[in-house]
C-alpha cells in the first residue's frame, strides 16, 4: 500500500504507543445485539471482541448499517428493551450486561461518556449551556449549585470555548457548530470519566473545525487519562488520533490492528477498498475506487463471507463458512479472511476495485449536440495557456 505511505506519515501524529498504560479498562467479549421484527431478527452486532486500555484510543471504522452505533450503545446501556444482548462487556472488571437501569446510572455519564454526534439533540434548547453542564454534574455530586456552576465554567474553558463566564449563560442557539459540539464534548467529560465513546463527533463539521474538536480530544485524554473510542466513517480522522483500529462490516469485526499496520498493509479486501473510496493528495489525477454492491442486509446475511458478495477474490470456499480473525503475521494485526496471504502477495491491491464505469463518457460531443444549452468547462490547462497568450499580447 505505498501509496497511502505519505497520508500516513503526515497524519498518523495522534495517540503514540508509549502513551499507553497497561491494563484492560474495558473488556467486550462475543457481544452480540438482535432485534426481533415482524419479518425476522436483524442481526445487528456480531460476536464482537475487543479490549481498551487506560488513556489508549481505538477507531472503529465502516459503512453506515456496520453495527458501530449499536455497539456502543449496548455498553452505554441505551439500547431499547426490545434489543437481545449478549456477550460479555466488563468495565474496569464489573460486568455490564444484565445490569438494571437505574444500576447503570453510575456508569452512564460518571465513568463511562459518550459524545453523540448531533449536538443540537443533545442540549436542550431552552436551558442555558452552563445551567445543562452543571446539572449532568450535580447528577454523579452532592454540590451546591453555585460550585456545579463554578465547574461548568472551568469545563468550558478546558474545552476551549472563549469567555466561558459569559458564554455558560447563553443558550445552545447562541453557539457555533463547533462551539456547541465543545460544549457537548465539556457535558461529557465534566464528571471525570474513564472512557469517552465519540459517535462521528465531527460530521456536518468543515475541515478546520474538525481539526479543533480532534485536537481537543486528545487534549482531554492527556488532561484526564480518559480512554476514547472513535466512531467514524471517516478514515482520515482515524488516521490523525488513534492507536488501534477497528473494521466493522455487516454487524462484525473483519480487521483490527494498529493503524499503521491496517493502513500500510491491510489485509481484508474490504479494508482495501475503503481505503481506495476516499481522496488522496498522492494520487492526483486518478480515480476513486469504489467498491462494488451494496452492504448485506442484516436479517439475511450471505453464506460464509459477509463480504463474498462484493469480494474481488473470492472463491468456492469463502462460502462455505464465516472464517475467523486470524493473525496475519503480527500478533495485534487480524483478519477476517482465508486469503488474507494471497492479498498480501499483490503489490497493488487498489487495482482489485479499478473499474472504468464510474463517470465515463464513450462520446461527450454527443451530450452537447443533444443539450446545445449544456454549460461547457473548459480545461484548465488550455485556459492558463490562453491567459498566458492574452497577457503576452497585453504587454
Amino acid at each position: 500500500m505505498s501509496d497511502f505511505t505519505d497520508f500516513g506519515d503526515t497524519a498518523l501524529k495522534g495517540a503514540q504507543p508509549e502513551d499507553r498504560a497497561t491494563g484492560g479498562l474495558l473488556e467486550v467479549t462475543d457481544l452480540s445485539v438482535d432485534f426481533n421484527t415482524e419479518d425476522g431478527a436483524v442481526h445487528a452486532v456480531r460476536n464482537v471482541s475487543f479490549s481498551l486500555g487506560q488513556r489508549e484510543v481505538l477507531g472503529i471504522v465502516g459503512e453506515s448499517g456496520s453495527g458501530k452505533s449499536v455497539s456502543s450503545m449496548a455498553i452505554m446501556g441505551l439500547l431499547p428493551k426490545t434489543a437481545k444482548v449478549t456477550g460479555s462487556i466488563k468495565f474496569q472488571g464489573e460486568e455490564l450486561v444484565g445490569l438494571t437501569y437505574k444500576q447503570m446510572r453510575g456508569y452512564r455519564g460518571n465513568k463511562i461518556a459518550m459524545i453523540f454526534q448531533d449536538p443540537m439533540t443533545s442540549l436542550n434548547p431552552v436551558f442555558t449551556v452552563g445551567y445543562q453542564l452543571a446539572e449532568a454534574y450535580r447528577a454523579h455530586h452532592a454540590v451546591s449549585k453555585a460550585a456545579a456552576w463554578s465547574k461548568a465554567v472551568e469545563t468550558l474553558a478546558l474545552v476551549g470555548i472563549p469567555q466561558p463566564d459569559r458564554r455558560a449563560k447563553q443558550y445552545p442557539h447562541e453557539f457555533s457548530g463547533g462551539m456547541r459540539q465543545r460544549a457537548v464534548i465539556g457535558m461529557s467529560i465534566i464528571n471525570d470519566p474513564e472512557l469517552i465513546i465519540a459517535d462521528e463527533p465531527t460530521t456536518a463539521l468543515d475541515v478546520t473545525v474538525q481539526a479543533q474538536i480532534l485536537e481537543t480530544l486528545l487534549n482531554i485524554r492527556d488532561e484526564t487519562n480518559a480512554a476514547i473510542v472513535m466512531i467514524t466513517h471517516d478514515l482520515g480522522v482515524v488516521a490523525g488520533m488513534v492507536d488501534r483500529v477497528q473494521v466493522m462490516y455487516g454487524g462484525t469485526v473483519v480487521e483490527t490492528g494498529g493503524v499503521h499496520d491496517v493502513f500500510e498493509s491491510p489485509r481484508m479486501p474490504y479494508t482495501v477498498g475503503l481505503l481506495g473510496s476516499i481522496p488522496n493528495p498522492a494520487l492526483l489525477g486518478r480515480r476513486l475506487t469504489p467498491i462494488k454492491g451494496a452492504p448485506p442486509s442484516l436479517m439475511n446475511l450471505p453464506s460464509g463471507c459477509v463480504f463474498s458478495p462484493r469480494c474481488p477474490i473470492v472463491t468456492d470456499e469463502c462460502h462455505s463458512g464465516e472464517p475467523p480473525l486470524v493473525q496475519t503475521g503480527n500478533d495485534a494485526h487480524k483478519a477476517r479472511c482465508i486469503r488474507w496471504e494471497h492479498l498480501a502477495g499483490i503489490d497493488d491491491p487498489q487495482r482489485l476495485f479499478a473499474t472504468d464505469e464510474i463517470g465515463v463518457v464513450e462520446n461527450p460531443a454527443a451530450l452537447v449536440a443533444e443539450a446545445p444549452d449544456l454549460v461547457q468547462v473548459e480545461d484548465l490547462a488550455d485556459v492558463e495557456k490562453r491567459l498566458d497568450e492574452q497577457r503576452a499580447e497585453d504587454a
